[in-house]
């Protein structure tokens, strides 16, 4: 039996005293949940403040992108090994608005996932199409062709262990949600990818929803069966819908 994980993407937000009242109301709000896994990625400047809060609680913290090198002269860029050194388990890779803004092609992404993972973080694969993709009825074409990037990088196994986060592009950050059937037919997709391969992978992978996930709809999506819990961005910025969020995903 899968477990639910639910991770906040704070995306670029965040002051110390907000984050204070934040990663405070998150760990009373999450004292009483259980059967949930949980976790906060926040912006690099805010990676010790969110060890510093949560080391000791069963909520867990990463970031939200990492160097597609291990070391050496990229300015401005962090390597996996210094997320490492913040106490990080995850961190999100292939988030679309790093592809669509800053241009992470599946390769890239593929080598960003290598690294994650070779340094023993769990990588937060994400996945998903645009609403033109979607409309031209190649939604299934183009997660095949990002997740096949990262099993040319790292095998089948180096999929173990990881999430994976299927968030149509479209319903990021829109207000716009997939409905649970429609995230319910990607997800299956997704996992009978996985069991043509291997059954045992396919059943244990989490793979999370991403796209305007609230409180008031966090329970039918967690309800599907093969959506484990979701990648939260907006609602995470909210202690109050984020725990709420989780209790969704407890219920579910």
């Amino acid at each position: 039996m899968r477990e639910k994980f639910v991770a906040g993407n704070w995306k670029m937000h965040g002051s110390l005293a907000e984050n204070k009242l934040l990663l405070d109301g998150v760990v009373a709000g999450l004292a009483a949940v259980r059967g949930v896994k949980a976790a906060v990625c926040v912006p690099y400047p805010y990676l010790f403040q969110a060890q510093h809060s949560l080391q000791g609680t069963s909520i867990g913290w990463g970031a939200q992108n990492l160097s597609e090198h291990v070391k050496g002269a990229y300015t401005g860029e962090v390597s996996a090994g210094m997320l490492k050194d913040f106490g990080c388990r995850y961190v999100i890779v292939g988030h679309s608005e790093r592809r669509a803004l800053y241009g992470e092609t599946d390769e890239v992404v593929a080598h960003k996932y290598k690294w994650a993972h070779a340094a023993g973080l769990v990588p937060i694969l994400c996945v998903g199409e645009s609403l033109a993709e979607r409309e031209s009825g190649v939604t299934e074409q183009v997660v095949a062709r990002q997740l096949d990037a990262v099993v040319h990088a790292v095998g089948m196994a180096g999929l173990k262990g990881a999430v994976i986060a299927y968030e149509p592009v479209w319903a990021i950050g829109t207000g716009k949600t997939a409905t649970p059937e429609q995230a319910q037919a990607v997800h299956a997709f997704i996992r009978s990818r996985l069991r043509v391969v291997d059954t045992a992978l396919a059943e244990e992978t989490v793979i999370q929803y991403g796209g305007s996930v609230k409180a008031a709809n966090a329970a039918e999506l967690f309800g599907m069966p093969d959506i484990d819990g979701g990648l939260i961005g907006g609602a995470s910025l909210h202690a109050d819908d984020f725990v709420a969020i989780c209790r969704a995903a407890q219920a579910s």
